[in-house]
């Protein structure tokens, strides 16, 4: 099942995306709608956004890390202003001159949870959905905190749906830079599995309805200049499409 949020009537309102009509989820018009009648918007409004570094073998090789699984997952932060909309402008900054995508499976969580066991992770997901991590990588030290690099306005696009279900022993994440595939990964390659993402985190922090946890990137990620045309797709959970632009 596909859950969005879209606008209808100068109302956002949540609801579901099937065979390309939409139907209101509790509130507002009973009846189904075109999907071309409404405007989505992204489908997420997470408390907090909790990203994962280094979670494929290889890329951690590409950034100069070793490939071996590390003792427990690398954690950071992105702050809320960095979500954008699938069709949305990737604004790029003034103070990077090497912008990065990185295409990535994002989880979202359905209820209040803490110190969740692998076993039932699965009770605590809503759905999965497709994002783009971007990076200022010239900002990136080797070393310390990467907020900097990764938190700036747009950086986080998001798909226009949250998939409820999804088969992650067969998806496989591809991204495109103007058409030109740079990263191809079975999702299956994660060295930390989402459930055992869900154990850790939840260890430490309260995890709240809506929260997302973003996985990690498979290798292949790399630079991207204004006007360039960057297409992030999850088999069984649809595809991101964003430009790059300077900033007005």
């Amino acid at each position: 099942m596909k859950l969005i949020r879209y606008e209808y009537e100068g109302v956002i309102r949540k609801g579901k995306l099937i065979d390309g009509f939409v139907y209101p989820q509790v509130e507002g018009p009973t009846f189904p709608l075109p999907l071309e009648e409404v405007k989505l918007h992204v489908p997420i409004e997470p408390t907090k956004i909790i990203m994962v570094g280094l979670n494929y073998a290889k890329h951690a090789k590409e950034m100069g890390f070793v490939e071996q699984r590390p003792n427990e997952p690398i954690i950071f932060i992105k702050p809320n202003t960095t979500i954008q909309n699938n069709g949305g402008e990737i604004i790029l900054p003034p103070q990077s001159q090497q912008v990065e995508f990185e295409g990535e499976l994002g989880v979202v969580i359905s209820v209040k949870c803490k110190n969740v066991k692998k076993e039932q992770a699965k009770d605590v997901i809503l759905g999965y959905f497709v994002a783009n991590d971007v990076t200022a990588r010239d900002l990136q030290p080797k070393l310390g905190q990467w907020t900097a690099c990764k938190a700036f306005d747009t950086f986080l696009p998001v798909g226009s749906w949250i998939e409820t279900e999804l088969d992650l022993t067969s998806a496989k994440i591809v991204t495109k830079l103007n058409g030109e595939i740079r990263q191809s990964s079975p999702i299956s390659a994660m060295l930390f599995s989402v459930e055992e993402l869900i154990e850790y985190i939840s260890s430490i922090m309260t995890l709240m309805p809506g929260d997302v946890i973003i996985t990690g990137s498979p290798p292949g990620v790399g630079k991207f200049d204004v006007d360039d045309v960057i297409e992030v797709s999850i088999s069984g959970c649809g595809t991101l499409i964003n430009i790059a632009k300077m900033p007005v």
